[in-house]
């Protein structure tokens, strides 16, 4: 065998030695940046769940007060909200012809002796323009609707958005059956105007608030419906 045959060997031998250190050299820096992407995220996770638990209960307190003050606002002569007998199925069985509409957390609003003043619940139409739209109602004794208080909506800005300014009022202090819906002037106290170009979410929320009259009135006579 010649020499330079020899030193062609060696060559190809300090190359394929050369290709395995950079092999193990690749493996190793590979191992290294996973190990700290694993670092970095059980790091991230650790700090989002101590955030989450440190948040959380702020966040409850929170939800909690909103309601609250919903409640109060459809119910300003209340001395106190008492949990009731009427459970959400209950409350869902009186209107059944209502598909779009969901009620719950049924309450007795009471005067500082703890008379019965009315109910108060939850209403919350998945027929929305933009999603779920939910409000607080307050319903008397004598089936007056001392009015709504919107707890969540998502509708477009300058349109449906407009509900609280627009719709809310109409709803205030009203002794009706049911409302309807009308673009040409609400002349009734049935009668509720529509936001203008927000059809969708006006029908929402009327639809909503004729489910809760049902259900109020169904309560205050007992679990049975009279006209």
């Amino acid at each position: 065998m010649h020499k330079d045959e020899f030193k062609s060997i060696a060559e190809i031998e300090k190359n394929e030695k050369r290709k395995a250190q950079k092999d193990n050299s690749d493996t190793v820096e590979i191992l290294k940046n996973f190990i700290v992407i694993l670092v970095i995220s059980v790091v991230a996770g650790g700090v989002l769940g101590f955030v989450h638990e440190i948040t959380k209960e702020p966040i409850r307190q929170m939800e909690e007060l909103k309601i609250l003050r919903a409640n109060q606002r459809v119910f300003a002569g209340a001395a106190s909200f008492n949990e009731s007998t009427v459970s959400d199925e209950d409350l869902n069985s009186y209107i059944t012809e209502f598909e779009n509409v969901s009620l719950s957390d049924c309450l007795e609003a009471v005067d500082q002796d703890g008379n019965l003043l009315g109910y108060v619940f939850k209403c919350t139409s998945n027929a929305g323009y933009g999603g779920n739209i939910s409000f607080s109602m307050g319903i008397a004794l004598d089936g007056t609707l001392n009015g709504i208080s919107i707890t969540e909506i998502s509708e477009t800005p300058g349109l449906g958005m407009r509900a609280e300014e627009v719709l809310v009022p109409q709803f205030k202090n009203k002794n009706v059956s049911l409302f309807e819906l009308t673009k040409s002037g609400a002349m009734m106290d049935y009668q509720i105007d529509a936001i203008s170009s927000a059809t969708i979410t006006s029908k929402a929320v009327t639809e909503a608030v004729n489910a809760g009259l049902l259900a109020g009135r169904t309560i205050i006579n007992g679990g049975e419906e009279h006209e």
